[in-house]
Order: structure tokens, then sequence, then C-alpha cells
């Protein structure tokens, strides 16, 4: 009888575990970096090769089979060990020399992070800095970035995460908006007139309520999931957003308002991977940017 175990090409169980996280081929493509043709010839070759059903195709979707979902579990518990193997080996690295990713949101990457990164090339050239600008939590246990910096704390174990700092969000509009509006003495001289842009997740506008400011949905003229986007208007005088105090404080065109009654704390971590803290390159940057991004 054929040895179906000697013919087990890891490759395919990557895009087929990816195939079923994304549920499309094209989902596990772009997050393996393949064309969605190969993410398909691979997971037809592991169906062949094991001779099971591992897909029901629904219209653009794909829905595992019963198969499908008794095999992904084996395959998740492979990917972990596999990420594992690969972390215990690079945190055996200690060359400060090759690549580091760090992620962070767009506002840091476009704002904060530019000085820093010059320290780095200045301190460390042999040091390749790939950035990760995500809104989203990365995850550093599947090697999606090296370090993050972000404004929750971990709560897996695996994860090493120091608290660098609080800094505060407050609302902020450009002083020609505000010479046009009037600048706000108290929470209850905002009106209908006042424009606001939000997230798209609703977040700032859950904020500003549960502050106490009197504001409606409908004052969100615009909402953006770019906080760079989101600034840029805030700068050009189109209305009034949230946004990290350290960040206004060196942009000369915007003024706080009401910093006392409109604010809130944001802390600051830096997170990377316990295997990766023994990694020279990668602690090397990890304690520069605690260094930069520190009170």
């Amino acid at each position: 009888m054929r040895n179906r175990a000697s013919v087990f090409d890891w490759s395919q169980a990557q895009a087929f575990l990816a195939t079923a996280e994304t549920g499309s081929f094209s989902g596990a493509a772009a997050r393996l970096g393949l064309s969605q043709p190969t993410v398909g010839r691979h997971v037809a070759a592991l169906e062949s090769d094991l001779g099971l059903l591992l897909f029901n195709r629904i219209g653009k979707s794909l829905a595992l089979t019963d198969n499908g979902l008794a095999l992904v579990e084996h395959v998740k518990v492979m990917n972990d060990a596999a990420n594992q193997l690969s972390l215990s080996a690079l945190g055996q690295d200690k060359t400060i020399a090759g690549p580091v990713s760090i992620t962070a949101n767009d506002v840091f990457c476009a704002y904060i992070l530019p000085p820093i990164l010059e320290r780095i090339q200045l301190s460390y050239p042999e040091v390749q800095i790939e950035i990760v600008s995500s809104n989203e939590i990365q995850d550093l246990r599947r090697r999606e970035a090296d370090i993050a910096i972000r404004n929750i704390e971990p709560a897996h174990p695996d994860l090493f995460a120091k608290r660098l700092r609080t800094t505060k969000g407050n609302l902020f509009g450009a002083s020609a908006y505000l010479d046009r509006i009037g600048r706000p003495a108290t929470i209850n001289d905002f009106n209908e007139r006042t424009i606001f842009f939000g997230d798209t997740s609703g977040r700032v506008l859950q904020m500003l309520t549960k502050l106490g400011v009197p504001v409606e949905p409908e004052q969100f003229s615009i909402i953006a999931n770019s906080g760079v986007a989101i600034w840029e208007l805030v700068k050009s005088g189109a209305g009034l957003a949230v946004m990290f105090k350290d960040l206004a404080d060196v942009t000369p065109e915007v003024e706080v308002i009401l910093p006392n009654e409109i604010t809130v704390d944001i802390p600051v971590w830096l997170v990377a991977h316990r295997e990766l803290k023994t990694n020279a390159r990668i602690r090397a940057i990890f304690d520069l940017l605690s260094e930069e991004l520190a009170p």
C-alpha cells in the first residue's frame, strides 16, 4: 500500500491551512505571498495525495468538509511547531545584521517612527527594517512582525511586553477651522454644525459620548480606517478629530480643544516574542525603540 506520509508536502499543508482560515484561495494567496492558481494547485495536490475531499466549493467561497475539519487541527499544531522552531533558531542569531520587521498603526509609522528609523540606520547600518503599517493587531507568534508598538497590553504568555509610557488622546482642530466655528469654552458649546472625523469602528464616537460631548453620528461626515487620512483632514481645516497629543505637539497648525474635559490615557507598549528577545539584532532594535519612545 502507498505510504501517504512519505509524500506529505509542507507547502501543500500551508496552502490548505491558509485557505481554511481565510475561506478562499485568493485570501490564502495574499497571506502566503503566492498566486491564487498556485494555492489552488497545492490544495488539489494535497487532496489527491491524501485521497480526501477537503473543501466544498460554495459560490466563490470554500467550506471545510468533515475530513477537512478533522485535518485542519492537526495542521495548526504542525504550523505552530514550525513557527516555534523558526523562532527558536532565530533566537540563537548573535549578529546585528539582517531583517527586522516593526508593526505599528499608520499614524505611528507616518509621523513618529521616521526620525527613530534614521537613528537605527546610523546605529545599525547592516539591519534592514521592514515597516508593517497596520491598524489591526499583527500576530507576532506567527511571525507577522518581529516587534510591535501597541496601545493595549498583550495577553499571551509567549509575548514579552514593556510598557514605555502613557500618552494622551485629545480633541484637536486646525486654527483656521476654529477661527470659523469659534473655540468651544465648554463641552456644551458644540452644536450640530460642528464636523467631526472618526474611525470606522465607532470608538471615537463612543469615547466622546462617554465624556459627555453632545455629538451625534450624523456629525461624523467622514470616517476612515486611516489615522493618517483623518489627521491630514484636520490639518486642512475640515473638522475636528481625536489624536495623540505627541503628534499634535509637533503640528503647529492645530490646537487642542478643552484638554481637561476631553482627554483619555493611551498606554504605549513595546512587544516582541520571548524567543526573539535572545536574537541580537532584534534585541538591539527593541532596546533602541524603547529608549526613543520612552518619556
